[in-house]
């Protein structure tokens, strides 16, 4: 075993025991008769173990290595070294153009259209793993937008039978209804909390570039975007939100980036498209799928100047709904293949470039 490296007094307590507080130095192995020594500061460099936990530790510190005693496998911390799309659970009802917030593994879907002419009030719920029913919106309707967490979420505009300012709040299990927007539209942008929220762009007949803010309450009018625009990506928080994409009418590439108070140019799109999604903050931001026009899985990352192109989507799709807190981990689910006739209930999980991930060493 070697020697073990302790401090140790030249005080012996009135029972008999040491008072090991002292002094440094070592004493071999072959005189430790206690084998749960516990207070050892260091080991001989030359002594190599590792933890034995009946859980992967989390979080975990990159380089970490342990066992896991309850699948009895030997892993370790990583990094990715690119993005990957991983298969998650299927929503419950198949739509599009839903409104969908929060985050990977604590996400919320709600409103949309199950097909042509079929709007639907259903909302639900992804705990990471799978979908579960959650109350129903007051109004169903498609193409809102949508900002804040799975227990505290936002719902505003879309479309009825015409162009609607309804706004809706979540708690976790019901609907109610909020302050109606200044602007009735569809297919517009959203970005911050249920109490501190921005809506931009998106058609109101025609096409608009106006910025409104809710501070959990009520609408008020914020900076105009520099380029009127509808079914673009948008996400970050009031003060710090980023549209990117959509059409009037030609799929853009353009980005745009605000402050809280006007909107400024970013980097474009390496792929200019429509009915595209996003998620992440305004310096860490993911742009996927899309249309140009035909369907595409494309996926970008944003770093608050740029964009980088990354691994695409396993199933192309537009009009899709998205969560997700960076670039690193997002979320997209339903959407359409083909056009707004039919819908697709699956869901990918997204893990960008840099994040933490944990692999299981296997013999090769």
């Amino acid at each position: 075993m070697g020697a073990i490296t302790r401090g140790f007094a030249n005080k012996i307590l009135g029972n008999g025991a040491i008072d090991a507080t002292g002094l440094s130095g070592n004493i071999p192995a072959s005189n430790v008769d206690n084998t749960s020594v516990t207070n050892i500061t260091s080991l001989p460099s030359s002594l190599e173990v590792i933890e034995s936990t009946a859980s992967d530790p989390s979080p975990a510190a990159t380089g970490t290595v342990w066992y896991n005693s309850t699948t009895a496998t030997v892993k370790y911390q990583s990094v990715t070294t690119a993005g990957a799309w991983a298969s998650g659970g299927n929503m419950g009802t198949a739509r599009q153009y839903m409104a969908g917030c929060g985050t990977q593994t604590l996400a919320l879907a709600a409103l949309g259209r199950t097909s042509i002419y079929n709007d639907t009030a259903a909302t639900e719920e992804y705990d990471g793993t799978s979908w579960t029913a959650g109350g129903n919106a007051g109004t169903a309707r498609y193409a809102p937008g949508g900002a804040g967490t799975q227990t505290a979420g936002l719902a505003f505009g879309g479309y009825t039978t015409e162009r609607v300012a309804n706004t809706e709040e979540y708690d976790g299990s019901s609907w109610t209804s909020g302050g109606n927007l200044g602007t009735a539209r569809q297919q517009l942008g959203g970005a911050g909390t249920q109490t501190s929220a921005a809506a931009f762009g998106g058609d109101g007949a025609p096409h608009t570039g106006a910025t409104e803010e809710y501070d959990g309450t009520s609408w008020t009018s914020g900076g105009t975007m520099a380029i009127a625009r509808r079914d673009f990506g948008g996400c970050g928080t009031q003060t710090s939100a980023l549209a990117f994409g959509g059409t009037p009418p030609a799929a853009l590439a353009a980005t745009e980036e605000y402050d809280g108070t006007s909107w400024t140019s970013g980097g474009n799109l390496n792929t200019g498209r429509r009915t595209l999604m996003g998620a992440g903050a305004q310096t860490s931001a993911l742009a996927f799928s899309g249309g140009n026009p035909g369907v595409t899985g494309a996926t970008e990352a944003y770093n608050g100047t740029s964009w980088t192109t990354d691994t695409s989507m396993s199933t192309a799709r537009r009009a899709l709904g998205a969560a997700g807190s960076s670039n690193t981990s997002s979320l997209g689910f339903g959407g359409t293949v083909t056009d707004n006739t039919s819908s697709v209930s699956s869901t990918e999980e997204f893990t960008g470039a840099g994040a933490a991930v944990t692999r299981t060493v296997t013999a090769s």
